[in-house]
């Protein structure tokens, strides 16, 4: 009896590369909604963090996918990490790519906010934003748009790669999601009114004593979040988080650091993105 062939591992057809704080996730919402695409709910970061748990822990996230879905995922910090394009280039060389890009002074701020809701930074953005000062790098390089793009680009086809812009998802959801869709070999859907996975950086939150407190319990907690009474009583503590401004010398020294980086990205993409660095911020 001849041997029937050994299926291979079921893998990605697409991912989501990043920038962080860009609305990836408002992208992997409107994709993990659309029936003809599978993709796994956490990010599974496996090109970049977690390359040492070897090829059968990254395959596992896609165990559920029906055979004639599209597949994909969604790992923010591949663009920025010096490794993933190599690495995907090595295991997913056919990859469909998708970069989406924001004005990188307000997703450094952004991702300063993300840090400082989880009482991970002072209230004083100078010390973070500002390059000879920062501890943490990511809130500046991980903007330098250009420099990962150029990365990618040493080992994909720029026609492999789609970039779309924060600015475009803000002005024409539906299309950019259609170009996406396009992109990925999908049939197109409508942009849906974003829903529970997307956290806002204007969300209530509990306070901070009372978050750190209640952390070795949280995960007792993750059931009941989405159920009425649970959130009520949430809401009887959660409050607007006060987040310290970015002021105008800082934006001005912000965009002295990215002019460079946003006058190279420019001439990749054949458009002027120099509004980036005069512009005022842009909320999701």
């Amino acid at each position: 009896m001849k041997e029937q062939p050994v299926p291979g591992p079921t893998l990605p057809n697409f991912i989501v590369i990043g920038a962080a704080k860009s609305a990836t996730t408002w992208i992997n919402y409107q994709l993990q909604h659309n029936p003809c695409i599978f993709m796994p709910g956490p990010e599974p970061h496996y090109f970049s963090t977690e390359f040492h748990r070897g090829p059968d822990w990254y395959e596992d996230f896609f165990a559920a996918a029906d055979a004639d879905q599209v597949i994909g995922e969604k790992s923010a910090d591949y663009l920025a990490h010096p490794e993933a394009a190599r690495r995907i280039a090595q295991r997913l060389p056919e990859a469909r790519l998708v970069v989406q890009l924001r004005n990188p002074i307000d997703r450094a701020y952004s991702d300063y906010c993300m840090f400082f809701r989880r009482g991970a930074v002072t209230p004083h953005p100078e010390r973070y934003l500002i390059r000879s000062e920062t501890s943490i790098p990511r809130f500046l390089e991980d903007g330098l748009y250009f420099r990962h793009l150029s990365r990618f680009l040493d080992f994909f086809p720029r026609e492999q790669i789609s970039i779309i812009l924060y600015d475009d998802i803000k002005s024409r959801p539906d299309e950019v999601i259609g170009q996406v869709c396009d992109h990925i070999g999908a049939p197109r859907t409508p942009s849906l009114k974003v829903g529970g996975p997307v956290k806002f950086k204007e969300a209530p939150m509990l306070p901070l004593a009372l978050r750190r407190l209640l952390r070795p319990v949280k995960h007792l907690a993750e059931p009941w979040r989405q159920n009425s009474w649970f959130e009520a009583a949430r809401s009887k503590f959660a409050r607007p988080v006060d987040y310290p401004p970015l002021t105008d010398d800082l934006r001005r020294r912000l965009s002295e650091y990215y002019a460079y980086d946003v006058a190279e990205l420019s001439k990749m993409l054949g458009r002027d993105m120099g509004c980036w660095l005069e512009a005022e911020p842009q909320e999701a």
